[in-house]
């Protein structure tokens, strides 16, 4: 079963709206229309600042008492923080590791509200589009968008990301 953050097992892959469990999913399985929501992911104040001074270090994502003064009012993820933690469950429950090749971008993508310290993060991914490559019959082009929601169903985040997937091999 995919990890969850808190330690927990993710839930079994039969509640999945997909026909084949993450470790089984190619592209003919990303169909248009398709929503799968997953994650549990609690934000710690501890990860942020990691995450702040490694990589972003504005005061407003590594020091409380400095961040209390910004118009924030207190400590917030950064939003490259905030969409490596939706990368944490899009990994866990929608793309199979062994058939996704790579991403060629994403679009679209808006940071709507802050993440603060305590904050349960959850992932919607919306299967926009899937279509075959023309040049390479083995892979094609899957677009997702993707929301990310708090603990109070406020969107955080959202995104369309397209991902290479291979097709599914041919049986025999």
């Amino acid at each position: 079963m995919p990890y969850e953050p808190d330690g927990t097992a993710a839930a079994a892959d039969d509640t999945s709206p997909f026909a084949h469990r993450l470790a089984d999913r190619f592209l003919d399985d990303y169909v248009p229309g398709l929503t799968l929501e997953h994650g549990s992911y609690r934000v710690t104040a501890d990860e942020i600042v990691d995450f702040g001074r490694r990589f972003d270090p504005h005061d407003m994502h590594v020091d409380t008492e400095r961040a209390a003064a910004t118009p924030l009012g207190g400590l917030v993820a950064s939003g490259w923080h905030t969409t490596a933690m939706m990368m944490r469950l899009m990994v866990a429950s929608y793309l199979n590791q062994g058939a996704s090749v790579a991403s060629p971008g994403v679009d679209e993508l808006r940071w709507s509200a802050p993440v603060r310290p305590g904050d349960v993060l959850r992932a919607r991914f919306t299967v926009v589009d899937a279509r075959l490559s023309a040049s390479r019959p083995d892979r094609g082009v899957v677009r997702t968008r993707i929301e990310l929601l708090d603990q109070h169903d406020r969107t955080v985040m959202t995104q369309v990301m397209a991902n290479l997937i291979l097709a599914r091999p041919a049986a025999g």
